[in-house]
């Protein structure tokens, strides 16, 4: 706690910000608070692109109840709109070549229009490349994307975000509209030291790409959701599509990329989800360690911050120091039940061309560890009410079929893995 108070402290010092707040998570709740300049607890600062996450999982909610596809082209949401020839899933992870904002002005810092309006002055020219050229990252996107989820969900976006996400979530100081106590947002003076405030608008159509505010509590949630899903809220396994790398940003490197509505950083062995986010007087940043359950938000009230990269950079910076410095503390070893008596037969040492395994139970479910090469274990699951049979759903065999093998009086033989055939024999003939 203390070393993250020195970080914001010294971030602060040198980032030219009123205020500069960040909130660490661990295991699901909120940890510490540490914060530079004028403060108070419960006080919103705008996240921008932040909101873009909630966007997205309004969409993949409506996939999830058979209303739309990923791969559904846009048209076929937005029938008539010029730039109909992408995506969904192109559009959620910046890979459909449009781009990347509206025309008119600055659409973050003027009053916006309601959905018809934004999207009658489309034109074909919206479209900078061809979908899949790369990655291009797009705030008009997610302004489309807001307009299919407000077609098929029947009502406002605004209304649809409050009542799937922020209401069951307990969000109740995430808003559209800024609710005191708020900080004010600035632009500073690159060589003077004065501040300039800055409007607080109603971005309108363009709200699914940048409007929400809210507190470092309520993004602490947010983010907590992001590694351990409600599945009342949105299944576990799409929150973990929406992880799933689209396009990467960085093709040098592999430091960076986007999923589906969640940016990806890569650190080292380290894979971080979440969204930065900046509107004009704001810049903020989520960023969540999964395996761990640990993350960190952060807010500052002006539109640019001082640090080698910016607060992004900030909010990973201080995402590691909890990692390295405090790791999660290891699950001890406890007995488990033992397996039903016609999956004991399963268990135990099975080979494939030379190669060893070992073959588990472990609550409910069937684990095989490669044991010559250090894999990562296969889980499988009973595959509905089909006898011998089993569905992967993890690793290399995910989504694959394990056949149980047995002899004409009923013993367990062999396994067969989308055809490989393990034996009890390392060399069978």
């Amino acid at each position: 706690m203390s070393r993250i108070d020195e970080l914001v402290a010294h971030a602060h010092a040198g980032a030219r910000v009123p205020t500069l707040v960040a909130g660490v998570v661990r295991d699901g709740a909120p940890a510490h608070v540490a914060s530079a300049g004028p403060y108070l607890p419960g006080q919103q600062f705008r996240i921008g692109s932040i909101t873009k996450t909630m966007t997205a999982a309004l969409v993949l909610a409506l996939r999830d109840e058979g209303r739309l596809a990923l791969d559904d082209l846009l048209y076929r949401h937005l029938p008539g709109t010029p730039v109909g020839a992408v995506t969904l899933r192109q559009l959620l992870g910046h890979a459909g070549g449009v781009q990347r904002e509206p025309d008119g002005d600055w659409w973050e810092r003027n009053a916006g229009t309601d959905v018809d309006t934004f999207l009658s002055t489309l034109t074909a020219d919206k479209v900078a490349y061809p979908p899949l050229h790369g990655f291009h990252y797009s705030n008009l996107a997610y302004g489309l994307l807001g307009a299919v989820v407000s077609r098929l969900g029947g009502e406002d976006w605004r209304e649809m975000t409050a009542k799937r996400l922020l209401r069951p979530l307990g969000l109740d100081r995430t808003t559209h509209d800024p609710a005191e106590p708020f900080a004010r947002g600035y632009v500073m003076h690159p060589w003077l030291d004065e501040m300039r405030e800055e409007p607080r608008l109603d971005a309108g159509a363009m709200a699914p790409a940048g409007q929400l505010w809210s507190t470092v509590e309520d993004l602490s949630r947010w983010a907590a959701f992001l590694a351990d899903p409600d599945p009342a809220v949105l299944a576990p396994a799409t929150v973990e599509q929406m992880c799933a790398p689209v396009v990467l940003s960085d093709l040098e490197g592999w430091t960076a990329g986007h999923g589906l509505g969640l940016q990806l950083w890569r650190r080292g062995e380290r894979v971080f989800v979440g969204h930065s986010g900046s509107m004009p007087g704001y810049v903020a940043v989520l960023a969540v360690h999964r395996p761990s359950r640990t993350a960190v938000v952060a807010f500052a009230n002006a539109y640019t911050m001082r640090y080698p990269g910016g607060i992004p950079g900030f909010g990973l910076d201080l995402l590691e120091t909890v990692l390295e410095r405090e790791p999660a503390p290891v699950a001890p070893w406890r007995p488990g039940t033992p397996p039903p008596a016609e999956v004991a037969p399963l268990t135990g040492r099975w080979w494939w061309m030379g190669r060893e395994f070992e073959a588990g139970w472990d609550g409910g479910w069937l684990v095989i560890t490669p044991l010559t090469t250090g894999d990562a274990p296969w889980r499988f699951e009973p595959d509905g009410l089909a006898a011998n049979r089993w569905r992967g759903r993890s690793g290399e065999n995910d989504g694959e079929i394990l056949q149980v093998r047995r002899s004409a009086t009923g013993e367990v033989t062999a396994l067969d893995i989308a055809t490989f055939v393990f034996t009890r024999s390392p060399w069978p003939a």
